[in-house]
C-alpha cells in the first residue's frame, strides 16, 4: 500500500491509495459481511467487485437507470443478495452468484406513472430473510415487510449454471417473494375528538400522539390547518431474539433469524413493535396494532439499535436520550443532554473500555453511544440504570460550516475509534475515550473526495479497510472529465493506528442473558440492586447537597 506521512501540528496524516478506476457516475457502496465482495451502484446500472484486490467479477447494466442506493448481504455460501433503490424510487433485489448478477425481482413495478409508489428506503437483514421498504404515494406513506425463499433462490442460481455462461442474463422464473406486513402511519384528521378514558393503552397513547402533531401545527398558525401534509418518514431496525425466559423465543435454535421490526414515524413520540412470525397470521392490515409500543415524552429525531439489538436508543426533543432494554421492557436511562440544538444522529460504541474502579460498581447494564446534533456538536452519552447516566461534550460545534461533519461512523475493528468527514472534504480519525484526533486522512495528490456532503464510501469490517470515491483532476473547465477512482486505506497496515486495533471485535452486549423462571429473573434483579445500593446512596446525597446550595444560593 501506497502511504506517505505528512505532519499537521503534531497530527500526523495518512494518505489513501488509488486502487481502481471507477465507472462514471458512481452513487454508492456497500460491503459484504465476510469481506469478500463490494457491491456498486452507478449511472447505468451496478456491479460486484472482488474486494482485495479491487477488481470488477460482474455487471448488471440497463441504460438509463441509475442505481442510487445499495446493500450487500451472504444468503448462503458462495451467494449474495443486494437491495437496490434506483433514481425513480424502484427496488429491486439481486443475487451475485458464480461470477454473475440475477435479477429476482422488482419490488415496485411502475404500471401507472400517475399513481406509483416511489421507494425511499430498502433495507435487508443481516443473512437475507427479510426485507423492509418505505413507500410514498402523493400524500401517503407507508412501510412493507417482506420475506424473501431463500432456499427456492439458492436452487434456482444453482439450476441456472447450467444455462449460457457467456449470456449476462438467464432466463430463469424466479420465485416470488411475500409480502409479510404492511404498516402505515397513525391517521391524522382534524378536529379529531377526545379518547375516552376507557380506551386501552395502545389506544391511548396512539391517539395522544396524534393530538400532539395537531398542536404543533395548530400552534405554529394558530389555526386548523385542513390541507394534506406531505408524507411522514418512516425509520425501522430488525430485532434479534432477546428473550427474558428461555421459552419466550426460539433464540438458540435462530439466533442470527429476525423475530421483529421497530420503527417510528417522523413527527411520533411512539416506538412501535411488529413481530415477524406473527405478521402473516394478521392477513397484511394496515390497520393491525403493533404487538408493543414504547411511549416517549418527547419527539423521536433520531434512533439506534445496539449490536445484539437489546437495547433501542431514541434521541428526543429537547436533548433528551431515552434508551429502551428489550428484555425489561422499561427504559435503561432517560437523560438530559446539555446540546445546542436538536439531535441528528447517534451510534452505540460497543467496545468502551472497563475501568478498575468501574468494574467493582454496578454497570452490567451500561451502554454508550455518540450523539451528533445538527449544530456539530458530537455528546459521548454514558446510560445507566443506577446514577451514573452522564454526557461529555466530545468535538465543539465548528466555527467554519464547511468544517461541519456530514459522516461520522464508529470503527468497530479500531478500538472506540471514530471516523469524521466533514463538508470541506477532510477526513480524520478521532478517539472518542481520549478526545483527540489521532491522525488524517489525505486523498492522494490530483484527488479530491467526491461530493464530501454525502460521500461514496463504505466499511470492510473484516479486511479492515475504508474504500472511498475520489474524483481526479482539479480543473473547473466543463469540457474536461474527471475520472472517479475508488481510495482506499488499510488501516491495520499503518503503524500509529497499531494500538487501536482490536484482534477479535467484540460486542460487550450481544450475548443476552435468559432467565428459566421468573423469580430467577426477580433475584437476578435484586442482586443487581444490593451491588448498586451504595452507589445510589451516594447519588441521592450529592443530589441533596446541590439542591441545599441551590437554596443558599437562591436566598442570598
Amino acid at each position: 500500500m501506497d502511504s506517505s506521512w505528512e505532519s499537521s501540528g503534531n497530527i500526523p496524516s495518512l494518505e489513501l491509495s488509488s486502487a481502481a478506476q471507477l465507472p462514471d457516475g458512481s452513487t454508492c457502496l456497500a460491503s459484504s459481511e465476510d469481506g469478500a465482495y463490494l457491491g456498486l451502484g452507478h449511472a447505468h446500472g451496478l456491479s460486484v467487485w472482488r474486494a482485495c484486490p479491487p477488481v470488477c467479477d460482474a455487471e448488471w447494466l440497463q441504460d438509463e437507470l441509475e442505481i442510487t442506493s445499495i446493500q450487500m448481504t451472504g444468503a448462503a455460501e458462495a451467494a449474495y443478495l443486494l437491495g437496490t433503490v434506483d433514481d425513480m424510487g424502484v427496488a429491486r433485489v439481486f443475487a451475485f452468484h458464480n461470477k454473475s448478477i440475477h435479477l429476482l425481482s422488482v419490488v415496485n413495478t411502475m404500471e401507472d406513472i400517475n399513481n406509483r409508489s416511489i421507494c425511499s428506503t430498502f433495507e435487508l437483514s443481516q443473512g437475507g430473510h427479510y426485507g423492509a421498504a418505505s413507500f410514498s404515494c402523493n400524500s401517503a406513506c407507508w412501510l412493507e415487510i417482506y420475506r424473501f425463499p431463500l432456499k427456492a433462490w439458492v436452487k434456482e442460481l444453482a439450476g441456472s449454471q447450467t444455462e449460457d455462461p457467456d449470456s449476462p442474463y438467464v432466463s430463469v422464473k424466479w420465485s416470488l417473494l411475500s409480502m409479510e406486513a404492511k404498516m402505515k402511519p397513525p391517521k391524522i384528521s382534524a378536529g379529531q375528538p377526545d379518547v375516552p378514558q376507557t380506551a386501552d393503552f395502545l389506544t391511548f397513547c396512539l391517539a395522544q400522539d396524534v393530538d400532539t402533531r395537531h398542536q404543533q401545527r395548530d400552534g405554529q398558525k394558530g389555526k386548523t390547518m385542513e390541507t394534506p401534509e406531505g408524507p411522514r418518514r418512516c425509520t425501522q431496525h430488525f430485532l434479534l431474539p432477546c428473550a427474558r425466559f428461555h421459552d419466550d423465543c426460539t433464540e438458540t435454535s435462530r439466533p442470527e433469524l429476525p423475530v421483529a421490526v421497530c420503527l417510528w414515524w417522523s413527527g411520533s413520540h411512539n416506538l412501535l413493535q411488529y413481530e415477524l412470525q406473527k405478521a402473516s397470521t394478521k392477513k397484511k392490515s394496515t390497520d393491525a396494532p403493533p404487538d408493543v409500543l414504547l411511549p416517549n415524552a418527547k419527539r423521536i429525531l433520531c434512533s439506534a439499535v445496539s449490536g445484539c439489538t437489546r437495547y433501542i436508543a431514541l434521541g428526543l426533543d429537547d436533548a433528551v436520550v431515552c434508551v429502551w432494554d428489550r428484555k425489561c421492557g422499561s427504559p435503561l436511562s432517560v437523560l438530559a443532554v446539555a446540546a445546542d440544538g436538536p439531535f441528528f444522529r447517534m451510534h452505540f460504541v460497543d467496545n468502551w473500555p472497563v475501568s478498575a474502579d468501574d468494574s467493582q460498581t454496578f454497570n452490567a447494564a451500561q451502554v454508550h453511544l455518540l450523539v451528533t446534533c445538527k449544530s456539530g456538536d458530537i455528546h459521548a452519552v454514558t446510560a445507566d440504570r443506577g446514577m451514573q447516566s452522564c454526557s461529555v461534550l466530545l468535538l465543539k460545534r465548528p466555527e467554519d460550516s464547511a468544517d461541519l461533519p456530514s459522516v461520522t461512523v464508529l470503527l468497530p475493528f479500531l478500538h472506540c475509534l471514530m471516523l469524521v468527514v466533514q463538508r470541506s472534504g477532510k477526513l480524520h480519525l478521532h478517539d472518542v475515550i481520549n478526545n483527540k484526533s489521532v491522525c488524517l486522512l489525505a486523498a492522494p495528490k490530483a484527488h479530491l473526495i467526491a461530493s464530501p456532503c454525502k460521500p461514496v464510501f463504505t466499511l470492510n469490517i473484516k479486511q479492515q479497510t475504508l474504500y472511498i470515491r475520489g474524483d481526479q483532476g482539479h480543473s473547473s473547465s466543463s469540457t474536461e472529465i474527471n475520472h472517479s477512482r475508488l481510495l482506499l486505506l488499510r488501516f491495520g497496515q499503518c503503524e500509529v493506528l497499531k494500538p487501536y486495533v482490536v484482534t477479535f471485535p467484540h460486542y460487550s452486549h450481544n450475548k443476552t442473558q435468559s432467565f428459566a423462571t421468573l423469580e430467577e429473573a426477580c433475584n437476578q434483579y435484586l442482586q443487581q440492586r444490593t451491588l448498586s445500593v451504595h452507589e445510589r446512596n451516594k447519588a441521592i446525597t450529592q443530589t441533596w447537597k446541590q439542591l441545599q446550595e441551590r437554596r443558599d444560593d437562591a436566598a442570598s
